[in-house]
């Protein structure tokens, strides 16, 4: 299987000397809740660094006071009222949708099948990511956390990105997250499948990609944020394969730089803040 390495990064786009705004990306980013506020910032704080312009918007009003705050430490990213989505939406380049959005109180709840009873807040959740990617499947999906916890395999747009852990893979696709599970889902579905572990496993429906790297500190909370930020960003302006390894290579690369001063004590906020300066030393 192929590796990917520093010299795959150089095929990434770099912006122009003589561009001017929004020509190097506009990314929407849509989740967050009142227990998961913290998921979609990190998401937010890191595809800011990149691309030039973030909108972000959540179902949930509370949100927006957290958002407030946040403010006034952060202000690269608009806050974009829940009943203007889809004018975001339209004009993106690329959209993440999942991360801190409420997911089923039991993972049993997950297929409402066999008489089973979905509790509402998963329900609405699953409702919203199926409305949204069936009226936009023309647009540049990432999905992530709670979108892939809650929603149907059937409901995959075409070259979407898909960052599941291995509980999140077992719950979308009902199968073992390996890979020659990857692989034949990918196909499947035509999308870009990254499985999260160890070595990371990055498949499209031609060939799979391994990336190696990273440390124990990724197993932290928060650094599936980080990665989906990333992919969404360079997914604005590159092809998904290229944008979802390279996303996964400078997080596993600037984990490992963090670990060389902290060792394994470090956390999310950490990471996000570490991952633009990685990224930036390959576009020198």
């Amino acid at each position: 299987m192929e590796e990917f390495c520093a010299e795959d990064l150089k095929a990434l786009y770099k912006p122009a000397t003589d561009s001017t705004k929004e020509d190097n990306g506009k990314v929407t980013i849509i989740g967050g809740s009142g227990l998961f506020h913290g998921a979609p910032l990190l998401a937010l704080k890191t595809a800011s660094r990149i691309v030039d312009m973030v909108f972000f918007t959540s179902p949930e009003p509370s949100v927006g006071k957290v958002v407030e705050k946040m403010k006034s430490q952060l202000g690269s990213f608009i806050w974009v009222p829940w009943s203007d989505k889809e004018e975001y939406i339209q004009k993106s380049d690329a959209i993440l949708i999942g991360p801190g959005l409420m997911r089923y109180h039991s993972e049993k709840n997950h297929q409402c099948k066999n008489h089973r009873i979905c509790d509402q807040i998963g329900e609405k959740t699953k409702q919203l990511t199926h409305q949204l990617l069936q009226k936009f499947p023309q647009k540049q999906w990432v999905i992530d956390a709670g979108s892939l916890q809650v929603m149907e395999a059937q409901f995959i747009p075409k070259n979407a990105i898909l960052t599941p852990n291995k509980k999140e893979f077992k719950m979308l696709f009902g199968r073992q997250p390996t890979k020659g599970a990857a692989t034949e889902l990918a196909k499947k579905y035509q999308c870009i499948i990254v499985l999260k572990g160890v070595e990371m496993i990055v498949c499209s429906p031609k060939k799979c990609v391994v990336v190696k790297g990273g440390n124990a500190g990724l197993t932290k909370g928060g650094t599936g944020d980080v990665l989906a930020g990333l992919a969404t960003a360079l997914v604005a302006k590159n092809p998904p394969l290229l944008a979802a390894c390279a996303a996964s290579y400078i997080v596993k690369k600037a984990a490992d730089e963090l670990y060389k001063k902290v060792g394994f004590t470090y956390n999310a906020d950490d990471l996000a803040e570490k991952v633009p300066e990685v990224l930036g030393e390959y576009f020198r």
